[in-house]
Formats: C-alpha cells, sequence, structure tokens
C-alpha cells in the first residue's frame, strides 16, 4: 500500500531548453505505422535531437554522442506525436549499430508531457546484444502525444550512434507473456531449518497421491513419501500437491525433491543461510543512506557520492523550503533512509521501519531464543561500527535524527507537529544517482499520522538507547512528548490523497491506530498515567486490529498490540492482549494450513495487495510472537514457513530475495540498483526484498504484460515495475525481523 508513483520523465521535459527539433513530414500512408520517416528517407525530418550532432550518412540517421555526459537523456534523439490506442497492442523495432562497444541505448516509448509515464523500454547494448531489434508492448492508454526516443548519454568516451529503420506498428498480434517458472516441484529455494517445519508444493494434474525422493547433493535418495493432493490453488490457478518432508533432519546442502519427474531447485538444511539473510536484510539500509558518502570498501560495488548535501546539481536537504504556503522557514532534513526507488524521504514509513527494525533488537533481547549479541557492534559492517552500540541501533539512528528534522521548530504555527515528507518537486527518470538529482526539494505540510509516529518511535527508542546514549535517549523522549501533545491539539491533520506529485502520498484517513500506537510506546518507556489511561480508553485496545494483513505503514496498531504483549509492563488486563496475540495467531496458523502453499495469507479475491511479500512476512510476525509468547512450536512452525513462500515455495519458483535462491529478483525498481537499464551499475544488494504479486498493477508496465493475472502471477521482474517490484525500507524491515527470528531457531 506505499501507493507511490514514480513515472519516468520524457525527454521533452529534462531537455526542453537545449532541444532542437526538426520540423515533421507528411505522416506515412501507413494507417498503423506510428514512426513518420523512420526509414530516413526524407532525411532526419520528423526527427528531434538534442545534446549530440546528428544528420543522414549510409540512409539512416548517425549521431556522434560527445563523451562525459551524466544522464542518459544528456544525449537523444527522438520523435514526438505519436498515436497511441489503449489495449493495442505494437511491435517497436529499429537498426542500430554503434562504437565503442559496450555502450547501451536507452530506447523509449512514453508520453510527452506530464506526467511523462513510460509504456515501454529497453537497453541494447549495440553492436554486442546485435543490431535489430524488435520487441512488443501493449499500450495501456489513449494518447495523441506518445513519444519514441533513444537516449545515449552516460557514457565516458565519446561515440557513433547509427539508427535506421525505425518502426511502431500498430494491430499486430499481442505477444503473450508467459513467465519461466522452473520445475513444477516449488521449494524454499534458500533453506529449511534441521528441526524446523519442511513442505514443498508440487504443479501437477495428477489427483491422486504421487510418490516423492529426495535427494542428498551426490544424488541419494534421503528420504521419501507420498504427496498430498490439494486441489486447486485459488491463488494461483494451478492444480497442486503437498509435501511434507520435515521428519528428515540432518543438515546439508545441494539437496533436491524429485516428483512426478520434476526435480526441485537445490536448497541447503541448516541454519547459515538464515544468519547471513539477518545481517544482509538489515546491511540494506547502509546503501539507502541519505546524505552521506557510500564507501565501497564497506559495499563493495556499492560507493556512491553524497546525495542531496547541497552539492550541484543537487538542491540539497541542508536548508529545504516548504511548498509554496505551507510555511515560511526551511529545515535542516539531511540524513535519512531513502524510502524507496525514489529520492523521497517519508516519516510514516520511517516510522514503522524504524519500528521494526527496533523490535528486531528488542525481541532479541527479551525473548527466550533471542541473540541480541548477533546483532552488536560489528555485524553490519557499517561506519558506525566499533563504537560499542548494536549495529543494527546505529542503522535505526541514522533514520531516528531525520525523523527528529522534520519537526516543526517551536514559535512556527503547529510547533511539535511533524512535515509528512520531503521529495523532488516534480518525478525524475531512472537510472539517477541520488548525488545528480537535479530537483528541487519541498517539505510537505505536517501530518498528524507522521507526528504520532514520531512519538511511537522516538519513545520506543528512548528505552532502547539510554544504556549507550543517556543524552540521546533523553533528546528522543523528549521529542515524542511535544510530538504527543502536538497530536493531542491537533488530532485530525490528515495528509492529502493527491498530494502524489514527486513522491508517494503516504496518505492515512484514520490515525485513532497512531494515537494508540505511540501512547503504548509512551507508556512503556515512562510507566505514565496519561499514556496508560489513553491506552485503556481508546476504543482500539479492545477492537479486533488483526485482519487479513496484520500491520503495515497505515495499520500500525497491531505493533502496539505487540509491544504491549512482550515488553515487560504492569499494564491493566495485559493477559487480555496477549490473548488477543493468541487468537490473531491461531487465525494466521488456520490461514497458513488451509493454502496450497503454505502462507498465512489469503486476500479476499486473492486480490494480492501492494507489497505482498512483506505483508506475508509482518503476518509471520504475529506468529513468531504467539511462539515467544507461549513457546508452542505450532506458532513457531508456521512463522518459520511462511519464508518458505518469500525464499521460492511460490507459484512463479522465484525467490523474491535478491542473491537469495537459485532464481532470484534482480531488478527491483531503483534509481540507482539499475543494472537492467545501466550495465554500469549493480543490482540491488543481497537481501533486498521485492514488493511482490499486486492484483492492483498500477504501472503500466505490469499492465502490458499481466491484465487479467491471478494473485501470485501479478508479478514481473523488471525495473520498470514500480508497483510489483520496488524495493522499500519498509518491506525490508519485515524481512529484517523474520529472518532474526527464523535465523535464533536454527
Amino acid at each position: 500500500m506505499n501507493q507511490r508513483r514514480t513515472a519516468l520523465l520524457s525527454l521533452t521535459a529534462l531537455l526542453a531548453a537545449g532541444l532542437t527539433t526538426i520540423p515533421a513530414g507528411p505522416a506515412g500512408a501507413d494507417e498503423v505505422e506510428r514512426v513518420r520517416n523512420g526509414t530516413f528517407e526524407t532525411g532526419i525530418d520528423s526527427w528531434w535531437t538534442s545534446g549530440v550532432t546528428a544528420g543522414p550518412a549510409g540512409g539512416g540517421l548517425c549521431a556522434d554522442v560527445p563523451g562525459g555526459t551524466a544522464n542518459p537523456w544528456d544525449a537523444a534523439v527522438g520523435q514526438n506525436d505519436l498515436t497511441l490506442a489503449k489495449g493495442e497492442s505494437y511491435r517497436f523495432s529499429f537498426h542500430a549499430t554503434g562504437a565503442p562497444e559496450g555502450n547501451s541505448v536507452r530506447a523509449v516509448v512514453g508520453l510527452q508531457v506530464a506526467p511523462y509515464d513510460a509504456y515501454y523500454e529497453v537497453t541494447p547494448q549495440v553492436s554486442v546484444s546485435g543490431n535489430t531489434y524488435t520487441y512488443t508492448f501493449t499500450s495501456p492508454v489513449d494518447t495523441p502525444q506518445g513519444q519514441v526516443a533513444f537516449q545515449l548519454g552516460g557514457g565516458a568516451a565519446p561515440w557513433r550512434f547509427c539508427l535506421d529503420d525505425v518502426s511502431l506498428l500498430g494491430g499486430v498480434p499481442p505477444e503473450e507473456y508467459k513467465p519461466d517458472t522452473g520445475p513444477r516441484v516449488r521449494v524454499n529455494q534458500v533453506a529449511y531449518l534441521p528441526g524446523g517445519p519442511k513442505n514443498a508444493t508440487v504443479v501437477t494434474e495428477a489427483t491422486e497421491p504421487l510418490p516423492w525422493q529426495l535427494k542428498n547433493a551426490a544424488g541419494a535418495v534421503v528420504a521419501s513419501g507420498r504427496s498430498v493432493p490439494r486441489g486447486v490453488d485459488p491463488s494461483s490457478g494451478q492444480n497442486v500437491h503437498s509435501i511434507d518432508f520435515g521428519a528428515y533432519r540432518r543438515a546439508g546442502s545441494g539437496l533436491t525433491l524429485v516428483a512426478d519427474g520434476e526435480t526441485s531447485r537445490p536448497f541447503d538444511i541448516g541454519a547459515a543461510a538464515y544468519e547471513r539473510l539477518r545481517l544482509d536484510a538489515a546491511k540494506f539500509y547502509y546503501t539507502q543512506r541519505s546524505g552521506v558518502e557510500i564507501r565501497d570498501d564497506l559495499r563493495p560495488g556499492y560507493g556512491r557520492a553524497a546525495g542531496h548535501v547541497d552539492v550541484a546539481p543537487n538542491q540539497g536537504d541542508g536548508a529545504v523550503p516548504c511548498r509554496p504556503g505551507v510555511c515560511d522557514y526551511t529545515l535542516d532534513v539531511t540524513g535519512g533512509w531513502y524510502d524507496a526507488g525514489d529520492h523521497g524521504k517519508y516519516v510514516v514509513n520511517g516510522g514503522i521501519s524504524v519500528w521494526q527494525l527496533l523490535s528486531t533488537y528488542e525481541r532479541a533481547r527479551l525473548a527466550r531464543t533471542g541473540h541480541a549479541e548477533r546483532l552488536g557492534d560489528g555485524t553490519l559492517n557499517i561506519p558506525e561500527s566499533g563504537n560499542k552500540v548494536p549495529d543494527i541501533l546505529d542503522e535505526a539512528r541514522w533514520e531516528l535524527e531525520f525523523l527528529l528534522r522534520m519537526q516543526v521548530p517551536d514559535g512556527e504555527p503547529l510547533a511539535g507537529m511533524v512535515h509528512h515528507k520531503i521529495h523532488d518537486e516534480q518525478w525524475t527518470g531512472l537510472p539517477l544517482m541520488p548525488a545528480a538529482d537535479p530537483q528541487k526539494r519541498e517539505l510537505h505540510p505536517p501530518s498528524t499520522a507522521a507526528t504520532l509516529n514520531l512519538a511511537a518511535t522516538a519513545a520506543q527508542a528512548a528505552r532502547l538507547y539510554r544504556p549507550y546514549d543517556r543524552q540521546f535517549a533523553a533528546t528522543a523522549l523528549a521529542a515524542a512528548r511535544k510530538a504527543w501533545t502536538a497530536a493531542l491539539a491537533h488530532p485530525d491533520v490528515l495528509a492529502s490523497d493527491s498530494d502524489g506529485i514527486g513522491g508517494g502520498t503516504y496518505a492515512d484517513p484514520d490515525v485513532s491506530d497512531e494515537f494508540y500506537w505511540a501512547a503504548a510506546e509512551l507508556y512503556l518507556t515512562t510507566g505514565g498515567r496519561e499514556f496508560r489511561d489513553h491506552v485503556l480508553n481508546s476504543p482500539v485496545h479492545t477492537a479486533d486490529v488483526f485482519g487479513p494483513v496484520s500491520f503495515d505503514w497505515a495499520r500500525t496498531a497491531v505493533p502496539a498490540r505487540l509491544d504491549l504483549a512482550t515488553v515487560p509492563n504492569p499494564l491493566p488486563s495485559r493477559d487480555r492482549v496477549r490473548r488477543s496475540v493468541r487468537e490473531a495467531a491461531d487465525r494466521y496458523l488456520a490461514t497458513l494450513k488451509a493454502h496450497p502453499y503454505g502462507m498465512p495469507y489469503a486476500p479476499e479475491g486473492q486480490r494480492y495487495d501492494w507489497g505482498s511479500t512483506h505483508q506475508i512476512l509482518n503476518n509471520a510476525t504475529v506468529l513468531a510472537t504467539a511462539y515467544d509468547l507461549t513457546g508452542s512450536a505450532a506458532y513457531r512452525d508456521g512463522a518459520l514457513q511462511s519464508m518458505d513462500y518469500v525464499l521460492g515455495r511460490n507459484a512463479l519458483n522465484l525467490s523474491y530475495v535478491t542473491g537469495y535462491g537459485e532464481v532470484s529478483a534482480q531488478n527491483q525498481h531503483s534509481r540507482w540498483y539499475a543494472h537492467q537499464l545501466d550495465p554500469r551499475l549493480p543490482h540491488p544488494p543481497a537481501g533486498s526484498l521485492a514488493g511482490g504479486p499486486n492484483s492492483g498493477i498500477q504501472d503500466p508496465l505490469a499492465q502490458s504484460k499481466l491484465q487479467g493475472c491471478t494473485g501470485q502471477f501479478c508479478y514481473i521482474d523488471d525495473i520498470q515495475s514500480w508497483s510489483t517490484n520496488e524495493l522499500t525500507i519498509n518491506w525490508n524491515s519485515a524481512l529484517t525481523w523474520m529472518a532474526s527470528f527464523a535465523a535464533d531457531q536454527g
């Protein structure tokens, strides 16, 4: 439910100042051919150029591209005013050559005016991946203002690009998107714990039980049995069987499961992978940091310049003004984490992410199976390592200090409230390194939700940082109290659901759960009667807050309930709080057992939510908490089995965590982990969680590929699919929490 848009800016918008337009020629005779003069028979009529020296050559167009440009769009050729029809399939083709080898061309079919959507994009390496390129896509809109553009910049050395036979042919047969799902035996491709549950799913037409064999790396059969038919799984439309091989408890690597003539992808039995994932999921945050250079010695291959530190071309975050009419001051809001694949920073999403990282550490301190030392100083290899503070607290503090800077200063209207977000004035394109972002930065209005997020997380921080930095703990608690008072005075200042230009809206019409959460954290830290009474008198306290989705940035009652249940406190009726967690866990466990793919998530009508992978993990967090409260192995096993889906036991046979599993998501939507668009940039780092199936398929690429998709199939591993494949700080916080829990069970 991030409800974000991260549209690509067209070259028309980005390069308006330097654009050279060549007069258009007559339209072609072919009614379905949209490109004019695509064979360059009349020279380069109808084509514009920017940042290059171009002209007719060899029957086509050739452009001399300068070296040393920063961005792909700094040098380009293109054509505007192309008509596209919604639902019509197009064949986009062209012939291109270039030298030196290795230069990539960013070929885009998109919208030439705001909001500058890209409907299709490819990045062939000319003279390396061939010379003739043909692609088919479906337009998601009707528009007479389509654009074809070839972006050529971003290279260090000058080169020559030649283009011919450009075509955008409408009315062609659509090309059906069929994901490669590999073997029909679906397993957790990473690891099962020796003493934990071990389940798999077989996609098959068989209706009777099937024999299965578990084989070790040498191919020897080490266990066998028969599958359990489950019928048609409504979340995928597949007929499936389940396999339970939990009786096999010997550690090993390279195991496979064989059934119905198919061999699964390999996996391990052991805890080592979860120990790695516990740390990799948390290490994700260092490379998301804003306002600081990312050191290549700490993250080889991911080093980059500091972003948004008032160094050209950045507008910078050192003195950010409000949007017009919001305030007449500026704030230093440097630091923090970039929220997702864009350069925005959002308090409500930062809040739930900080809570979950701090909760990961607090659970490790309090739970019977917790190992807090495995999140301790030196474990994450960050600049603060070696300061005698647990690294996970150091990382969370980077965001906390940004949240504190977002508070409205004393003496100003709405003092003590917190600005909802800060991001660019307009959406930027991909790829774009943080240090190269030229957009004006703006503070958006304060909101009650953001204010209560600060109150909750700063109060939580006060109790956890006190043993390490009493002054910071006191500062955090004072800010939490001030935010609480301000929220009480302004209980209904809501973020606008139309404030989505340049960044996500994160609008939330109901903040009763945020009041409950903030009161709970302040009570747990201070024991104050005011906060206790608010908790006890809140209608949220006795409501059933555990829905099909237990919690996320917009649903924060469950974090309050979990902390009230697990953090020592004398709250009256605390037994009822704990009972509500167990009852919710029972429902999620029943959902998991009924699900052929073994997960505690079954949205109504199989309408998968935005960020469904993290929502599955958050439901698993409730199961894990019930285990911590009761010691019941059923809850532990349910939580562990939930990890199987994220790591490969799913309809797509794909691990949604980069670098984990034989086949994993690699092309999450990001402006700087953008290898798919620019081979010089990296894929997301190991341990990055993709958002996963989203039935809404809000982005143009998903709409062109996934129309009519069922549940689990509403996903595509493509950088342009921001609605199914983005990475975000709150999705990785869910992975961090659950990976740490799983590692503790090893």
